[in-house]
């Protein structure tokens, strides 16, 4: 499978960033968790003290455990790097970084107005949240939105189409998420759908302004073949040229 230059850079920048920043700095240099207090997701940090580059830096901060960061960046991988193929760089680059902050936006929305309205989940708020999770479920979804139809194997063994493996994972993840507004979970359920949900908005929108663009054209483009040209041969109105009507 190719390595396209923004899934590589993507790679890399996640890979750099955990392993420098967070294995080596915090873990052995600064023994603290200095640099991830700062640039994860805390949805309290992020109403109350404006810590808005939180919605941003959270996709680049990853748990020291290894499965964590391998996961997500198997999943770029495999799923971004057609995506990109098939998009360009620039409109991929756009649609990881759309998902990943729209994923942010409403899990912190999500879990303050849970705090505030229901009283569940308070806790949350204080909570870190790190990865990348958010935009590969959004990758996740334009895959199989795109190529639905295509075979991939669920847990490397079971053949099914992509669009029922990106169904069968939003079911997973939104049961999830009921089930640990009881017993707590170290894994943003609401993130994850936070992906998925603004994948989606984002490429219908994109859909309806690309159609109301052709629309738009063909509509000119119509009016032009009806435009045609007149010209009077009267003297008396010579000096006034030809005239166009449509």
């Amino acid at each position: 499978m190719p390595f396209p230059p923004v899934v590589k850079w993507l790679v890399i920048t996640n890979v750099a960033v955990w392993f420098i920043g967070q294995v080596v700095l915090e873990g052995f240099v600064l023994r603290s968790n200095l640099i991830s207090s700062y640039l994860s997701l805390v949805p309290l940090q992020v109403l109350e003290q404006g810590y808005l580059w939180q919605l941003v830096t959270y996709m680049f901060l990853h748990t020291t455990q290894v499965t964590h960061i391998l996961f997500n960046m198997l999943m770029l991988w495999f799923f971004g790097a057609e995506l990109e193929q098939r998009w360009g760089r620039r409109f991929f680059a756009t649609y990881y970084f759309v998902t990943g902050v729209g994923a942010a936006i409403i899990y912190v929305a999500g879990t303050a107005l849970a705090a505030g309205l229901f009283n569940i989940g308070v806790f949350t708020l204080a909570i870190p949240v790190q990865g990348a999770s958010g935009a590969v479920f959004g990758l996740l979804l334009a895959y199989g939105m795109l190529f639905g139809e295509r075979v991939i194997h669920f847990m490397m063994i079971f053949p099914m189409k992509a669009k029922f493996f990106v169904l069968i994972m939003g079911f997973v993840e939104f049961a999830s998420l009921l089930s640990s507004r009881e017993r707590g979970s170290e894994v943003a359920y609401l993130a994850h759908l936070g992906g998925i949900i603004s994948g989606f908005l984002f490429l219908k929108g994109w859909g309806w302004w690309q159609r109301r663009q052709w629309n738009k054209k063909a509509a000119q483009k119509h009016r032009g073949r009806n435009l045609r040209l007149v010209v009077d041969n009267d003297k008396e109105e010579d000096k006034n040229g030809p005239r166009y009507w449509n």
